[in-house]
């Protein structure tokens, strides 16, 4: 049974491994290299009550994370938060990811943030159908704007506004 709850700084090591696994093997991310645990660590206390970072466990083993983090370092964009999603290979498709943005979505609404973005490489369909499910509209195409694996990539903006 996956259960979701805030990460902790004992959770880091596996949120790391999560994302350098995404880092080295997919298009998830636009990262190149992996981080480091000291980068993690900045980017981890980076995070606070209005953009948390949460996990997907199951028995003590976490298996995914969400963070919704700053847009934007501008004053104007401080209601709005981005959010990134990570699942273990062997564990996605099985409702975790569904649980980590339904959890997310909850605490970005009830921290009073107005928007929420996300940035998706367009080849990945499941994601981009999973957040229309949440509410999420698709609100444009960065053409060609990443560059991965030799290849040109676009990423598609999706938002939900609360």
């Amino acid at each position: 049974m996956v259960t979701i709850r805030k990460a902790t700084i004992i959770d880091l090591s596996a949120i790391t491994q999560i994302y350098n696994d995404a880092i080295v093997n997919t298009v998830a991310t636009f990262d190149a290299q992996p981080k480091t645990m000291k980068e993690q660590k900045k980017w981890f206390d980076s995070h606070d009550a209005k953009h948390p970072i949460i996990v997907a466990k199951i028995g003590g083993d976490v298996i995914g994370w969400a963070s919704l983090s700053d847009w934007s370092d501008r004053c104007a964009y401080s209601d709005t938060a981005e959010l990134s999603i990570y699942i273990k290979k062997e564990h996605q498709g099985k409702g975790a990811g569904k649980k980590l943005i339904s959890a997310s979505l909850r605490q970005g609404k009830s921290v009073g943030l107005h928007t929420i973005v996300a940035r998706i490489e367009s080849s990945n369909k499941v994601i981009i159908h999973v957040l229309k499910n949440f509410g999420f509209i698709r609100i444009g195409v960065m053409r060609e704007v990443g560059r991965k694996f030799g290849r040109l990539l676009d990423v598609v903006i999706m938002q939900i506004i609360f």
